[in-house]
């Protein structure tokens, strides 16, 4: 994976704190977000660790370049900023994870994990944060003709309760590489880049409340 973050002493931390799990490696460092966006084309990470807040280039605009590539890595910001503009960005551009700097390390290990499948992870707070605004905004409209089967749609209502692929190949007693093909054809019809946006489209579409516990 790759680290991005103008504070040397925090890049340095992230890497020894990284180098404790014998299934993740950091590749290199970058201190600013163009160099961040060069090292990103060049080593082709599995995961990008952006900072919000480097020079040259902050990490939204990072890492909405990093997306945009062909075969583009998985982004997590990791922040100090949990502001809801910064949040609101970093999941309109696609990122795989939005944690906060004081997130303990386990938070950071299970979303690099996750990243690296494909999934998507929040900080709890962020999340709180998240499902708040859409009880916020008030009652969400009926859902209309998705065109999903309706096998797609349990999947994607579970996707956006967070759960990941093993998770909803248990609750719903079937393979994993069938909940990874209902996956890929949902996101397929309804136009969706990956698991972060299929998750902002459940809620706004209606499919999913907050609140919503049931698949």
């Amino acid at each position: 994976m790759l680290i991005a973050d103008d504070q040397a002493m925090v890049r340095a931390g992230l890497r020894l704190v990284i180098g404790t799990q014998p299934d993740l490696a950091v590749l290199d460092e970058a201190s600013d977000g163009e160099r961040a966006v060069e090292l990103a084309r060049s080593l082709r990470p599995d995961v990008v660790l952006l900072d919000i807040a480097m020079p040259r280039l902050d990490g939204l605009e990072a890492a909405r370049r990093i997306l945009a590539f062909p075969e583009p890595p998985r982004v997590i910001m990791l922040t100090t900023y949990d502001t809801d503009e910064n949040l609101d960005h970093a999941l309109r551009s696609g990122v795989s994870g939005f944690l906060l700097k004081v997130s303990p390390p386990e938070h950071l290990f299970a979303a690099i994990r996750s990243a690296a499948r494909g999934e998507v992870l929040l900080d709890p707070a962020v999340t709180e944060r998240v499902v708040d605004a859409y009880r916020r905004a008030g009652p969400a409209p009926a859902p209309g003709d998705s065109g999903l089967t309706a096998r797609e749609e349990q999947v994607l209502r579970l996707v956006a309760r967070g759960l990941s692929n093993g998770e909803i190949a248990a609750t719903l007693s079937i393979a994993e590489a069938t909940v990874s093909t209902h996956i890929n054809r949902l996101l397929a019809k309804l136009g969706l880049r990956d698991r972060a946006q299929a998750v902002r489209h459940a809620y706004e579409s209606g499919l999913v409340r907050p609140g919503d516990t049931g698949a």
